[in-house]
């Protein structure tokens, strides 16, 4: 299952995350991941998430991102959770690429039953048709 949320910057989408993660952790079985660009959230996501800097990797776009999220999993069939927060920045402010990035990242964690949440700085009426299905 994939979740989109979004908003303008300040509107509690990162707090909404680190909770989810936090709770994530305390109710599988599995392993929770979280991607961030840079380390701000280190003292705010719990030591059992696995929380990984994208800068540290490389992560410049959507194609990158979309590998190392099947790469993670490719290494770790336990995870259950992957959490990613300001991925639209990630990757690069591209919508077309972040809305192909999307659809790929749906169809695959459907098919390995794992839960991905995403947020992203849109502005909640311009958000591109072919994301609103992601949204709550």
């Amino acid at each position: 299952m994939l979740k989109l949320i979004v908003g303008i910057k300040g509107t509690g989408k990162t707090k909404t995350l680190i909770s989810m993660a936090n709770e994530a952790v305390e109710k599988t079985n599995g392993s929770v991941v979280f991607l961030e660009k840079g380390t701000k959230l280190i003292h705010e996501i719990k030591y059992q998430v696995r929380l990984i800097d994208t800068d540290e990797y490389a992560i410049t776009d959507a194609e990158y991102l979309f590998g190392f999220v099947a790469g993670i999993y490719a290494s770790n069939h336990d995870v259950t959770d992957i959490f990613i927060d300001s991925a639209l920045k990630i990757c690069e402010n591209d919508m077309d690429s972040f809305i192909k990035f999307i659809d790929m990242a749906n169809t695959f964690v459907e098919s390995k039953s794992i839960n991905l949440v995403i947020t992203s700085s849109i502005p909640v009426e311009e958000v591109p048709e072919a994301l609103k299905k992601y949204i709550d």
